[in-house]
């Protein structure tokens, strides 16, 4: 008899685990232990989402003639760990192995490897993910080839391997991206799709209270729960945004606008992280819906490339370089993470329009978390793991495989420029080319120095002066010199830029 783990982001019937147990003779261990939902102080919204859906996804597989053993979360049980819970188990069942699909964090897999097998007295067998298109083994091949691991060289060689928007070894429409056509603000046209709605079921209210009970000091709000729990409703979300979103998505994916938590945005990441739906069957499906003519190849390839591209990417970059990846601070940032990131409360308009949504709702799309909270906290010179830590905590997509190549490489430049060639910096005049959130806040995003100015605009100037040594010479980066050696307010903008850093929990 062998165990069979299945995590809390393994929730699907084709994992590499089920391919080979046998359901007449193996067991299936699932459990909700404190350790892994409290060693970040995750979002009420994620932990709510990860253990409903795990219930859903064992009583599944009960139905289909599995083993389950299943432990629900006790806040006072002698069970901390999953270590602790497969050992309970060996005391009930006669069990020669145990397996495992490869999981998403490097902390957890690097226990399983070096140290289960021993306390267990068992051979674990750990498999690859073949839920994922490119194997860690295949992206180090990958990237053994290239001096510069730019994401668009991967993405290109995912395109010839899939076939996806292909004709041949060319793309579809002869251009590999379309991120130039993707660029829109949105200012009410066209109306954005309607909302889908599903009712709850005894799992998913049992898990509520639960989490009620037992998570109500971390930061976010249960009252907006809108994620589902099983993987027939998300293909049905699947099935919503391709039918009446991805049309505009590629216009609009950038925009932001006032009171609009999600646009034209799929929020399908959390159900691809945790496992309910697979990354083939989304892009399959985006495919289908430009052949048939029903959405404009703009959009179809900077979604397919969101998924294809940019997801693989970062989890290939994050097995690459793990540990060593995540202590590191090319920018020397070690200013603490402002307190408004955790309570919300902010002048800024544009902030607590992200924090909102990100309480509120566990979601902020891409460029909302990029070129808003994250371009704050590179501006500010915030310590890149304490940032790494806030949003792995507050977003109901996040697993660390994701989450801290996109927080350290993409918006905190903590990489020195492995991922992104060039750091992701802006003033205010960004924001408010790309939203509305300039005319509803008490900051003027026109001034640079006023009281009143908006910090953005200071704050990016006094970066890209800090950080003169690094950038000046930078290829992709002269023009903002340029500019700089223009600007006759220089010392202003450092004296003005220091102050807002010293007072910066009151912004």
């Amino acid at each position: 008899m062998r165990f069979g783990l299945i995590l809390g982001d393994q929730l699907h019937h084709q994992l590499a685990t089920l391919k080979v147990l046998d359901r007449t003779q193996d067991v299936i261990l699932m459990a909700e232990v404190v350790e892994e939902a409290t060693y970040v102080a995750h979002h009420p919204q994620k932990i709510a989402l990860i253990f409903s859906a795990m219930r859903h996804f064992a009583k599944a597989l009960k139905a289909d003639g599995w083993r389950v053993r299943y432990h629900a979360f006790e806040s006072g049980s002698p069970i901390r760990s999953l270590l602790d819970f497969v050992q309970s188990q060996q005391q009930l069942f006669p069990v020669t192995e145990l397996v495992i699909t490869h999981c998403g964090e490097y902390r957890l897999q690097q226990q399983i490897e070096q140290y289960w097998s021993q306390q267990l007295q068992l051979p674990v067998q750990c498999l690859n993910d073949e839920r994922f298109f490119c194997s860690p083994e295949q992206f180090r091949h990958w990237a053994s080839r290239y001096q510069t691991l730019r994401m668009e060289y991967f993405y290109r060689e995912m395109r010839k391997q899939t076939g996806y928007l292909m004709q041949g070894q060319q793309p579809i429409g002869q251009q590999w991206n379309y991120d130039s056509a993707n660029r829109k603000a949105w200012s009410g046209s066209p109306p954005l799709p309607p909302q889908l709605n599903f009712e709850r079921d005894q799992i998913d209210v049992d898990v509520l209270a639960l989490v009620e009970r037992e998570f109500c000091q971390h930061s976010g709000s249960l009252a907006n729960f809108r994620w589902v729990t099983t993987r027939s409703n998300a293909k049905r979300v699947l099935e919503h945004f391709i039918a009446h979103n991805l049309p505009y998505f590629g216009d609009y994916q950038d925009a932001m606008a006032q009171g609009t938590d999600t646009l034209f945005h799929s929020l399908l990441s959390p159900y691809l992280n945790c496992g309910l739906l697979l990354p083939k069957e989304v892009c399959d499906a985006a495919e289908a819906a430009y052949h048939t003519g029903h959405a404009p190849l703009n959009a179809v390839e900077g979604f397919i490339r969101q998924i294809l591209g940019w997801r693989e990417y970062v989890r290939g970059i994050y097995w690459l370089y793990m540990p060593e990846y995540a202590n590191r601070n090319a920018l020397q940032h070690s200013s603490p993470l402002p307190q408004f990131y955790w309570t919300g409360h902010t002048q800024m308009n544009c902030m607590a329009e992200c924090f909102r949504n990100t309480f509120q709702n566990a979601y902020a799309h891409h460029i909302l978390r990029l070129m808003i909270t994250g371009n704050f906290a590179l501006l500010s010179g915030v310590d890149p793991q304490q940032i790494s830590e806030w949003y792995l905590a507050v977003y109901a997509d996040a697993y660390e495989w994701v989450e801290l190549p996109n927080t350290l490489g993409m918006v905190m430049h903590a990489d020195g420029g492995l991922m992104a060639s060039k750091p992701y910096a802006a003033s205010g005049n960004y924001i408010h080319k790309m939203s509305d959130y300039c005319k509803h806040c008490t900051y003027n995003v026109k001034t640079r120095t006023e009281p009143d100015s908006c910090p953005f605009n200071s704050l990016y100037w006094y970066f890209m002066i800090r950080h003169e040594a690094i950038f000046r010479t930078h290829p992709r980066m002269g023009m903002i010199y340029r500019q700089l050696d223009k600007l006759k307010d220089r010392q202003q903008i450092i004296t003005h830029a220091q102050q807002l850093l010293s007072q910066i929990n009151e912004l």
